[in-house]
Parts: C-alpha cells; structure tokens; sequence
C-alpha cells in the first residue's frame, strides 16, 4: 500500500466516523440517507465487480465466481433502492440478514485463516460482531431507530478497522 493510499484511507475513515456521529444526531431524518446510501454503494461495487470481470476477470481462473458477486451485488443494490416505501422492519430484517451472512463469511474466512496459520483474531472478532449486531436487530425488532443505531454502529467499526489496517506494516512475501 502507497503512502496516498494510506493516507486516503485514514481520511475516508475519519470522514466515515463523522457521518456515524451525525447519524447518532439525528437518527428519525437520516433513515432514508442510509437506505439511498447502501443502495447506492451496492450498485456501483456490483456494476464495477461486472465490468471489471468482463475487461480482465473473464480470462482468468474462476472468473465467473466475479460475475456472479456483480450480478448479486448489483440486485442487492436495485432491492435495497425499492426499499424506500416499505415499513421499516422490513429493512430491520434486512439489516439482520446482512449482518447475519457477513459474520458468518467472516467466521469461515477466520477459521480458514487460522488452519494455514494466518492472522485470524480480527477476522474472528469481526464476525462475531456482525452475528451479535444481526442477534442484537432481532432482539430490538419492534424499536426502528435501532436500524440507524446499528447501521452508525457498522460505519464506525468499519472506519476503525480502515485505518488500522492503513496504519498496518505491510508483509512482503518473497520466494526463494
């Protein structure tokens, strides 16, 4: 990682920290910016996932697998932008299902990571806090400005773990 990169990296984390303590503020008005935001997100990383697979992925070895998480990521993105006129525990469960599928990625990616003998403890930590965020939106269903505290939540952890890993040393590995 470049020092720019490094840089840009810890300025989008502070900014990502700031926009959660706003949300905190205000958390009845910024309902809709968080629904506008993920959809927003989820479209523009599926529809460069699919263009990225189509100029390179293609002609690689499993490059389909990149296809199909565009094409996943970009209905995600079109679903979560018709969620705008729905009740709001509808996208409390959505929140959950989310939550609920990213720890459980993260657990087998950490317990993937600690068979080779990796760095597994932030994996695992981060998995565990996706179930219990996703456990914590089951338990506070009927309150919906919990979707807002929980999605804030999400941002400032995520903010952390970007700068921390902007601030990280970098591990080469050279083969003999």
């Amino acid at each position: 990682m470049t020092k720019l990169q490094r840089i840009r990296d810890i300025l989008l984390g502070l900014i990502m920290i700031a926009i959660a303590g706003v949300m905190f503020l205000f958390q009845e008005s910024v309902y809709w910016v968080i629904i506008s935001v993920l959809s927003v997100i989820f479209t523009f990383e599926g529809l460069s996932t699919i263009i990225y697979y189509f100029t390179m992925a293609r002609f690689m070895t499993g490059g389909r697998s990149i296809l199909y998480k565009g094409v996943i990521l970009l209905d995600f993105g079109i679903l979560t932008g018709t969620l705008t006129d729905v009740p709001r525990i509808y996208v409390l469960l959505y929140l959950v299902a989310i939550h609920a599928f990213s720890g459980a990625v993260e657990l087998l990616r950490a317990r993937e990571a600690a068979s080779y003998g990796g760095s597994w403890k932030l994996k695992m930590f981060h998995g565990i806090l996706d179930l219990s965020m996703a456990l914590i939106c089951i338990v506070f269903i009927r309150r919906l400005n919990i979707a807002v505290i929980i999605y804030a939540f999400g941002l400032v952890y995520s903010a952390i773990l970007r700068i921390v890993s902007a601030c990280r040393r970098t591990k080469l590995v050279y083969i003999p």
